[in-house]
């Protein structure tokens, strides 16, 4: 968990094998039009997964961070 001098907080996750594949996740609220209310992000601000799953959000980031042969 990392909280910046603004107060801005998130996730860092980086894959021990290979340090150079990292990623920030946030947890925001979701836009009006969106259900449910809050979503696991990717560093760009896209939502990734629903928040009240944070099984699958964890699997969609290690999918994304696994290096070439793992």
């Amino acid at each position: 968990m990392v909280q910046t001098q603004s107060g801005r907080q998130f996730v860092r996750v980086i894959n021990p094998k290979a340090t150079s594949l990292s990623e920030n996740v946030t947890c925001r609220p979701a836009a009006a039009s969106e259900l449910p209310d809050w979503w696991y992000c990717w560093s760009w601000g896209e939502p990734m997964h629903t928040a009240d799953d944070p099984a699958g959000a964890a699997t969609k980031v290690a999918r994304v961070l696994a290096a070439v042969g793992e």
